[in-house]
């Protein structure tokens, strides 16, 4: 059989952060584990860590075709046998122009297919139940697309209850933190004045500034560090995660790491009300009410701040946390969705 030649359609960017990015880099490595050839098309502005994760795995970045005849255009020009669609914003017909023009397509979706009609579509959210046409959907986390140094920093069991007097706490929001989420929740979690050291991913030079002015109290330090690839063994490290409820919900999961989730974006909300009332996660809240003036905007930071002082104060809690959440994401959901594009593949007429 002839090399399957696979494109991936996402863009990253510091207003629209990296989760597509980084979920289509996670399938491209599973694609070329297997032997396939991996080309990227879309725009990586102003991140310049997403651009090394793409140079490191050899995979060429080319500019992204917008409308539909430019999509079906530019797989001709590349000889795409599948290409795979993960965007909010591009139009949902250049899924079934791709699909007219023989070229087998993925739509990575959250809760909506937007219309697109694709081959294949994933939702790896938990308990998702987006609506799609009959054998065409893969859904839940089962299918969730793991990058290799997450799947490989995986533990064999979730965490023990381990007591500890200043607990190693980990905030991150997202390649970009492109809302602005890491000044608030540092705020938050130094405001329970419980020791801690604290770790904060920070993705932007606005937000390093932001966080210049934040002291930390009694017991407390606060360290920030610039975007890294050494990132699962941060979390693997830490005694308490607190971040977005984005695509990096499924990489804390499989790493059994006790986590406090804030939701962002409205996009979030619907998985984020999913895991923490399934007890993978504890809930923060969201992060427009946290960063609010006013008594509202008090109130929600003085909720949150309770739920974390419970989690960094109870090693039960957190233990309890880490065990429902490693049983839930078990590394391989990749995997299972190349099996099953290269299955419709296959199934193909020539």
């Amino acid at each position: 059989m002839s090399t399957v030649r696979v494109g991936l359609r996402c863009d990253a960017g510091p207003r629209r952060g990296v989760g597509h990015l980084v979920r289509c880099l996670a399938l491209g490595e599973e694609f070329l584990a297997r032997g396939a050839s991996v080309e990227m098309f879309g725009t990586v502005e102003r991140v310049g860590w997403a651009g090394a994760q793409l140079a490191a795995r050899g995979i060429p970045l080319h500019p992204g075709p917008e409308t539909p005849q430019e999509l079906v255009a530019t797989a001709r020009r590349h000889a795409l046998d599948v290409m795979v669609l993960d965007s909010y914003e591009l139009d949902p017909a250049g899924a079934g122009a791709l699909r007219a023009a023989g070229v087998l397509t993925l739509a990575v979706v959250d809760g909506d297919t937007r219309g697109q009609d694709a081959d294949l579509y994933l939702d790896q959210n938990f308990g998702a139940a987006t609506v799609a046409p009959a054998g065409r959907l893969l859904a839940g986390t089962a299918y969730a697309l793991l990058r290799d140094s997450v799947v490989a920093a995986r533990p064999a069991a979730p965490r023990p209850a381990t007591a500890v007097g200043r607990p190693r706490v980990l905030a991150f929001f997202g390649g970009t933190d492109a809302v602005g989420a890491a000044p608030v929740l540092t705020r938050v979690l130094l405001a329970t004045g419980h020791p801690m050291d604290l770790t904060v991913v920070v993705g932007r030079p606005e937000v390093e500034s932001e966080l210049a002015v934040v002291p930390p109290g009694r017991g407390q330090s606060l360290r920030p560090v610039p975007p890294t690839d050494e990132l699962p063994a941060l979390i693997g490290a830490a005694d308490l995660v607190v971040s977005a409820a984005g695509t990096s919900t499924w990489e804390l999961c499989c790493l059994g790491a006790p986590s406090a989730l804030v939701c962002v974006v409205d996009n979030q909300r619907e998985s984020y009300q999913r895991v923490v009332a399934h007890g993978l996660v504890a809930g923060l809240g969201e992060l427009p009410e946290l960063a609010a003036a006013g008594v509202p905007g008090r109130a929600a930071r003085a909720a949150a701040a309770r739920t974390l002082t419970g989690l960094l104060a109870s090693p039960e809690r957190r233990a309890a946390l880490s065990a429902r959440a490693w049983s839930t994401v078990d590394g391989m959901g990749r995997g299972r969705v190349a099996d099953a594009v290269l299955a419709a593949l296959a199934a193909t007429p020539a």
